[in-house]
């Protein structure tokens, strides 16, 4: 009995060895070696894999932009010194880099657009807005539940008392993780600007409907059309459109006449909200 069990561990423990050598042997022979750059790359980044550069974290960039298949100007919260330190490492022309910001585009708040109905369920905007559209009079403005908080990896985003998200410039870095989550694509990003035309509403109903959802909705009444001298703000669907690469300046009359306020000149280095 006892030389059996010896001669079955030694059988064993020699296909053990046999294994264990085919497999260094072929991890030797079948390695894939790896550009330093790389690892450069990954150090000079961030490391928060955000998400935001539209690869799969950090390392999916750093492998991108060494392999020349991205761009240097995609990490948002790296910044300018990210993108110099790419160029540098990468021996290539530096990109300008334009710091943005989330804005939200709805004004819509409780008293502005009350609850039409009680909604228990899940509390996430994601799963409330299944629900006939959602419990607030305007089925397409902002629900407040959370959504962009919880996803915010700088803390950047909060509900403030009018219980819509307000955006905190300072801290927040662009990387699109709260424009993802909003499921009804309220959230933008804007270059930081300390005067920008902005239509912070959503709404495509006609006017008559959108009065009564919501105070602060845009009616499409076309005053900010007919005043804008750069024919950059159009109406679709009964909603203003700001169509910035056609706008050559600040004009002050587009949104005076505005009924609602909903097309607004914001200082985008300041909250909003």
């Amino acid at each position: 009995m006892g030389t059996y069990l010896v001669i079955a561990l030694a059988s064993m423990g020699g296909m053990g060895f046999l294994f264990a050598l085919g497999l260094a042997l072929a991890d030797k022979k079948l390695a894939v070696e790896e550009d330093p750059k790389v690892a450069q790359a990954m150090d000079l980044l961030p490391g928060l894999n955000c998400g935001g550069c539209g690869f799969p974290g950090c390392r999916g960039y750093a492998d991108a932009v060494v392999a020349g298949d991205a761009p240097l100007d995609k990490c948002s919260p790296g910044g300018a010194e990210v993108i110099k330190g790419l160029a540098s490492l990468l021996g290539l022309e530096a990109a300008e880099f334009v710091r943005k910001v989330a804005v939200l585009h709805c004004q819509g708040g409780m008293e502005e657009s009350p609850k039409r109905a009680e909604y228990f369920g899940p509390n996430t905007c994601a799963a409330a807005t299944l629900v006939q559209g959602g419990f607030k009079s305007c089925t397409f403005g902002c629900l407040g539940l959370n959504d962009c908080v919880e996803v915010c990896a700088f803390d950047a985003i909060h509900i403030g008392s009018r219980g819509l998200p307000v955006v905190d410039p300072q801290k927040c870095t662009a990387c699109g993780a709260c424009v993802t989550a909003c499921p009804r694509s309220l959230l933008k990003l804007h270059p930081v600007e300390k005067a920008r035309v902005l239509v912070l509403c959503n709404n495509r109903d006609p006017a008559a409907v959108a009065r009564k959802v919501c105070k602060v909705a845009c009616i499409g009444c076309s005053q900010c059309v007919r005043r804008d001298p750069d024919e950059a703000v159009t109406l679709q669907q009964n909603l203003a459109v700001v169509n910035y690469a056609k706008m050559t300046g600040i004009h002050e009359e587009i949104v005076d006449k505005c009924p609602t306020k909903a097309i607004i000149i914001a200082d985008l280095t300041e909250k909003i909200g």
